[in-house]
């Protein structure tokens, strides 16, 4: 899973078998270890009717409506955005969306992403 973070924006990448595994299991994670921290980021299905978020003990989740997630590893959905409203009145927008394979030249292994709709 990769991550983006830029200003009031988050967006997680997954590949297939993170896709797929989130919705079996409800809950996906990576971690970028640090010297004296840990960073987490997280993909969470719970009862709620939007995309939302949330930030504790060094830990992003992006928490997914269980409706939206239970079969997205089967259907062509390529993700879920929102804008939240946090307390402050600020937005925060949330995209998480499936991880297409690049259209150009890259040294990133790509064999778990999904095909490009735009590759002939």
């Amino acid at each position: 899973m990769k991550i983006r973070i830029k200003g009031n924006s988050v967006r997680y990448r997954l590949t297939k078998t993170e896709v797929e595994t989130f919705c079996k299991t409800g809950y996906y994670e990576e971690r970028t270890e640090f010297n004296t921290k840990t960073f987490t980021y997280a993909l969470k299905a719970v009862d709620v009717d939007n995309l939302g978020a949330e930030f504790m003990e060094d830990t992003v989740t992006l928490l997914v409506p269980k409706k939206w997630s239970s079969n997205w590893f089967e259907n062509n959905r390529v993700g879920f955005e929102n804008t939240m409203i946090l307390n402050n009145k600020s937005e925060l927008f949330l995209l998480v969306e499936k991880d297409f394979a690049c259209l150009d030249n890259t040294t990133e292994d790509q064999s778990d992403n999904y095909p490009n709709p735009k590759a002939c």
